[in-house]
């Protein structure tokens, strides 16, 4: 298997990898890619729907209106306003199904199976073309037995065919080659001589199975029961999953009509006593074997002698053509030049070539036949679809609970006779292995965040702002900035790193999650979730919880581009995200840009609570490894401490810093104004010391104020203002100290 690459240009000279480089297609690129067409066309299915209803709602308001008399016209007006809502809620849900589908990317081409929503028996009549079960019972039934179950009395069963018809037969019927007037109409019956058959079971996944444990979850695994023989998978269990992905194939083998009757059985696993069954699923084979439609082995719809879409049946579409045409006596079929072959006077057309593993191209006439094969409806008279290439979906009942389904298991059987060429291998659909991934998240810088608490010196808007960042399914590692103290514009500097390393499966687009549910576990519980990085913004406090400002969740598969710069990014980017271009950080593998932080307000409408400016890069596990990252800004790989400005300050870092910048930027001229007032009142106080003579203590307080406060302060109390003083700068020192402080710290250190 090889992977191709392909390059796309795009505007502004980038190039882009097209999604094919990322996978290597397999059997299950088949299945994923099948049932997106199965979305798409229930999805058109109810467009159709929607509209067919709308239509009908206009009629009926029409013939309403038209019926009514005038004392209704009030009503009926009221029928037009209701009929009019109902047209735009649908032509909305049209609308949005048609945006879905124009905005839907293109894929590369990969070959589909079918995947049918319900049995196969229910598409194709329970393959009773020919072959019709009936059941013998028991008994008569009286008039006491009215009320009986037909069940109880079931002893056995009977197939065949039963016909009634004129004699002589037409000469239509009896002109056909080979005809044998012993058989009358059941020309070209099969032998009821005994068959050896190799049958090979795939059981893909079970969805919605009913819970079998206190816990609400089941251990499901497969049992497979046909005739005498009986495979358990119980060693391959899967723990607490209602919706588990097997992925498994079986080999049986049976001899028809005595070993016919294939029961496929989804049990729970239990650590101690029996395990419980939860449902199960039958299968006729004899009636899929015998059946015109050739339910034996799907038809794929297109031929291929290697990679993920390798024919699987022993014999080749020509050999298969070449059977039909015989065993239905019909002419054909004749290959002619220019791709075209004619089967019962009807010519078909379809390409000559086929490559093989080393890429060198051949003729062939394998592509003409399964054309042939894949519209075998259109032959006259004998013509029918045959069974294509599937997986079909069965419901899962139980014995002990009759009528109620407990869940869908999808799989698909396919029976090769023992007198033929053997089948090859059976196809590998085990579940896909998630590949190792890490995200490196850098959180550059913030702006216009919104402003909650109010400086302490200042009465300023300010916020303590810190990004914290995880991934959906991890919210045990959230990921935490330091924080940017001080913003008064919004504005902050972070240059930190987070990395998430992830386990992510490319074909599903979820990521991979094993842990246990508790620790009275016995084993780890399998989670599959959609890639989303959420981001936040919070305002640190110091006595209370943190304040949450506003969030982004990214899904990374589908996600805007960021802005260029903070002005080009709004809160449109999340309100119109359906209308705008996406990109995967998968494809792109690096991104930087700005996007929105949003909240909702009091009348839970959108406000724009901020913006980030980060930086998206996606590594593969083995690229990780060589080239490591730290988290934050350490080692290795470290990043650069953000330039931040003085508002960013902590207080006990910096206090004289603080003081220069909250204190004498704000009352410098109050300070300015009181030294001048007290250097005046000192002059005057000296220049009265010099007009007198006499000591210090024959002073009058009133003649000399500043005298007498001075003697006092200075002989009288002086030490007991001193340590007055100095307590007060303590105690402001310490709330200064607390004040700057991270607030989870602050808890912490007070048991809150």
């Amino acid at each position: 298997k090889k992977k191709k690459k392909k390059k796309k240009k795009k505007k502004g000279g980038m190039e882009e990898d097209d999604e094919t480089d990322e996978r290597v297609l397999d059997w299950w690129s088949k299945y994923f890619a099948s049932i997106e067409t199965l979305k798409e066309i229930i999805r058109a299915q109810e467009a159709a729907q929607a509209e067919a209803e709308e239509k009908e709602d206009l009629e009926i308001a029409a013939e309403a209106a038209d019926s009514r008399s005038d004392d209704f016209l009030l009503r009926g007006s009221k029928l037009k306003e209701k009929s009019k809502e109902k047209k735009s809620s649908k032509d909305k849900k049209k609308g949005q199904a048609a945006d879905c589908s124009e905005k839907r990317p293109i894929k590369p081409k990969v070959d589909e199976l079918l995947v049918y929503n319900k049995e196969l028996e229910s598409e194709y009549g329970s393959f009773e073309d020919w072959l019709h079960t009936f059941n013998l019972y028991r008994g008569k039934a009286g008039d006491d037995d009215e009320h009986a179950l037909d069940d109880d009395r079931i002893v056995g069963r009977f197939k065949g065919s039963l016909c009634m018809y004129k004699l002589p037969l037409s000469q239509e019927i009896t002109r056909e080659a080979g005809f044998d007037p012993n058989m009358g109409m059941f020309q070209s019956i099969p032998h009821n001589d005994p068959i050896n058959i190799l049958v090979r079971v795939y059981v893909v996944r079970a969805t919605d199975l009913h819970p079998a444990d206190i816990n609400g979850k089941a251990d499901p695994y497969i049992v497979i029961k046909l005739g005498k023989s009986e495979i358990k998978d119980k060693e391959n269990y899967i723990s607490k999953q209602l919706n588990p992905v097997f992925g498994k194939s079986f080999d049986m083998e049976a001899t028809f009509p005595m070993e016919s009757m294939l029961t496929v059985s989804v049990y729970d696993w239990d650590l101690v006593g029996t395990d419980d069954l939860i449902g199960e699923t039958k299968i006729d084979l004899e009636n899929r074997f015998y059946s015109k439609f050739r339910a034996t082995c799907g038809i794929s719809s297109n031929y291929s002698v290697h990679g993920y879409n390798i024919w699987r049946d022993p014999l080749k579409p020509s050999q298969i053509l070449a059977k039909l045409c015989k065993d239905a006596k019909i002419d054909g079929p004749h290959y002619g030049p220019g791709g075209k072959v004619k089967v019962a006077n009807r010519i078909f057309t379809g390409p000559t070539e086929i490559e093989d593993e080393n890429g060198l191209k051949k003729q062939t006439e394998e592509h003409l036949a399964l054309t042939v094969l894949n519209h075998w409806e259109e032959i006259p008279r004998v013509g029918c679809k045959l069974v294509p290439e599937h997986v079909e979906t069965r419901p899962l009942l139980n014995p002990d609970k009759p009528g109620i389904e407990q869940g869908r298991i999808e799989m698909w059987v396919d029976m090769f006779p023992m007198d033929m060429p053997a089948p090859g291998p059976a196809i590998d659909i085990s579940p896909r292995k998630p590949k190792s991934f890490e995200l490196r998240v850098i959180i550059w810088n913030t702006d216009d965040v919104i402003l909650e608490d109010d400086a302490f010196m200042t009465g300023e808007k300010m916020s303590d702002i810190y990004v914290r960042g995880w991934l959906k399914g991890q919210q045990e590692d959230k990921q935490d900035t330091d924080v940017h103290y001080h913003s008064l514009t919004g504005e902050g500097n972070f240059n930190w790193r987070f990395v998430f390393p992830f386990d992510y499966l490319v074909a599903e687009e979820k990521i991979v999650i094993s842990k246990k549910e508790s620790m009275f576990s016995w084993d780890e519980t399998e989670y599959k979730i959609p890639p989303r990085l959420t981001l936040q913004v919070w305002d640190a406090d110091h006595f209370s919880a943190d304040d949450f400002l506003g969030a982004i969740e990214l899904d990374l598969n589908r996600f805007p581009r960021g802005a260029k710069t903070a002005k080009q990014c709004s809160i449109d980017m999340i309100r119109n995200e359906q209308e705008l271009p996406t990109i995967s950080i998968f494809k792109q593998k690096r991104v930087k840009g700005w996007w929105p932080f949003v909240a909702r307000d009091e009348n839970d409408e959108m406000e724009l609570t901020g913006k980030v400016e980060a930086e998206l890069h996606l590594v593969t596990g083995e690229e990780a490894e060589k080239s490591a990252v730290g988290l934050g800004r350490n080692e290795p790989d470290p990043l650069e401490k953000p330039n931040r400005p003085d508002t960013s300050l902590m207080w006990f870092l910096g206090p004289l810093k603080s003081i220069g910048y909250f204190i004498w930027r704000n009352y410098r001229w109050l300070i300015l104004k009181t030294l001048g007032l007290l250097l005046l009142l000192l002059m005057l106080e000296d220049a009265g010391g010099l007009m007198r003579c006499r000591p210090d203590t024959t002073f009058l307080w009133f003649l000399s104020p500043l005298k007498a406060i001075r003697y006092l302060v200075c002989n009288r109390y002086k030490w007991l203002i001193i340590k007055v003083v100095l307590a007060l700068l303590l105690l402001i020192m310490l709330g200064l100290f607390l004040y700057s402080m991270p607030g989870y710290l602050v808890k912490k250190l007070l048991g809150a």
